[in-house]
């Protein structure tokens, strides 16, 4: 799905982000695990991620998230009549982390659901809302990306225990009197599914079913170097624009050696790359608004500033999407 925004412009005037407390570390991951802090940093360029505490669940870490970024657009929340909360460990099938949230921060005139879309679940999100928003069916709507994925880690499988981390951010999106999103591209191959699953986790039944994340590495390695190159590609020719009119790229972190490849094919200069899976690991749908986070706070979200966000994931599944980013709320 490939398409440029039309009609009304709809951007991002809040965001928030929060990460739990519990900070895991590579030398203490190689107590648990064969492995290393030089082995892990040399393959995926993580040395440490967040970990949620036993008693937290998405929901725990996604509030303070979902608050601070109504904070940040001066929103109130009976002001959201719209909230999707993209994520693959909701706190349980239903009720829907969405809707608890929802109840919660106070929003009782809101649409609420889960989306499921793996580590590209926080761009897919952006895009249904943009939608809603676009249409008129919604006049604010808040989006909320983020997993607990170690909750359903095999902590004795070195292949996917290492990658990981545990994290959440959420945007506040609506009408804009300048700058927006300009286009989005998304896709699905259900082919290269069993490369990255989660069996016993549904209605599929499996003789013997371990409800621990499954991932053939290489396959993944392989998906997602080519589409993050062209998913990026083919969003920057739709919206007319080239790699050298990028002022922001966010890559979805999930490995330093992907992002390292999607920035050399697309000639992409480093120092436009926002890059923290060194801190935070692979955190989902988590990943984008953390990064996002990081890039204003290193003063590069300025008026003006053209973002390129591109995602893959579980289903397999990738997006991107180009705004224009605009600071303030509208007039």
């Amino acid at each position: 799905m490939l398409g440029t925004a039309q009609g009304v412009r709809i951007g991002i005037t809040g965001l928030g982000v929060h990460v739990p407390d519990k900070v895991l570390t590579n030398a203490e991951l190689a107590e648990i695990v064969e492995t290393s802090d030089e082995w892990i940093r040399e393959r995926t360029g993580i040395r440490e991620r967040r970990i949620a505490a036993d008693d937290e669940a998405l929901t725990d870490i996604a509030l303070p998230a979902a608050r601070a970024a109504l904070e940040d657009a001066g929103v109130d929340a009976a002001d959201i009549d719209f909230l999707v909360c993209a994520t693959v460990t909701p706190d349980m099938m239903f009720p829907t982390s969405s809707a608890l949230l929802a109840d919660t921060l106070g929003m009782p005139n809101a649409a609420a659901y889960d989306l499921l879309a793996g580590c590209t679940g926080f761009v897919y999100a952006i895009a249904q809302a943009y939608g809603m928003l676009a249409s008129g069916l919604s006049r604010r709507a808040l989006v909320i990306g983020g997993d607990v994925l170690s909750k359903i880690l095999d902590w004795e499988d070195r292949s996917t225990l290492v990658l990981f981390g545990d994290g959440a951010g959420a945007v506040v999106m609506e009408p804009v009197d300048r700058g927006g999103f300009l286009g989005f591209e998304l896709g699905a191959d259900g082919g290269g599914g069993e490369y990255l699953w989660y069996p016993g986790s549904g209605s599929r039944h499996f003789e013997n079913p371990e409800s621990f994340v499954k991932m053939n590495g290489r396959e993944v390695f392989k998906f997602a170097t080519r589409v993050m190159v062209s998913s990026a590609s083919e969003i920057l020719a739709e919206c007319g624009k080239t790699v050298d009119d990028v002022d922001v790229y966010v890559p979805h972190q999930a490995n330093k050696r992907i992002i390292d490849y999607a920035v050399a094919k697309l000639g992409i200069p480093p120092e436009k790359t926002i890059v923290n899976v060194d801190r935070f690991g692979n955190t989902s749908s988590g990943s984008i608004p953390l990064a996002l986070a990081d890039a204003r706070a290193d003063g590069r979200l300025h008026d003006g500033a053209l973002v390129l966000l591109t995602g893959m994931g579980a289903g397999l599944t990738w997006g991107s999407a180009l705004v224009e980013w605009t600071n303030g709320r509208p007039s």
